[in-house]
């Protein structure tokens, strides 16, 4: 090892500043579970398969499976709002339902009076 004092890396050329230390490459950042999941559901996943059971060459039984991920927002911009007709999940649904029934018993009960 020598004696003399570590001096400073001479300036380069055209006043460039030199860097000696080590190039550090910024790795990008792992995203946490609300960026991933915001992802999903404005793009949507699709998962789809098929579980068939045979015995002896005889197919018994098919099990098809079709699972999609998106916001309502992204499912009624692809045509999928089954929900807004379903009883059990929409209100209004529920009352059409509600008055469907009452209208088919005023029908049966004037269907029975001309009898």
């Amino acid at each position: 090892m020598s004696d003399q004092p570590m001096t400073a890396a001479p300036a380069a050329r055209n006043g460039a500043r030199r860097d000696m230390g080590p190039a550090i490459a910024s790795a990008p950042q792992p995203a946490n579970l609300a960026d991933i999941l915001e992802r999903v559901l404005d793009k949507g996943i699709v998962i789809a398969g098929d579980i068939k059971v045979n015995l002896l060459d005889i197919e018994l039984l098919t099990v098809k499976i079709r699972l999609i991920v998106v916001s309502v927002d992204k499912a009624s911009e692809m045509g999928i709002d089954w929900w807004r007709s379903d009883p059990t999940l929409s209100s209004h649904a529920r009352e059409l339902a509600e008055e469907n029934d009452d209208l088919r018993r005023r029908i049966e009960a004037l269907e029975a009076r001309d009898d």
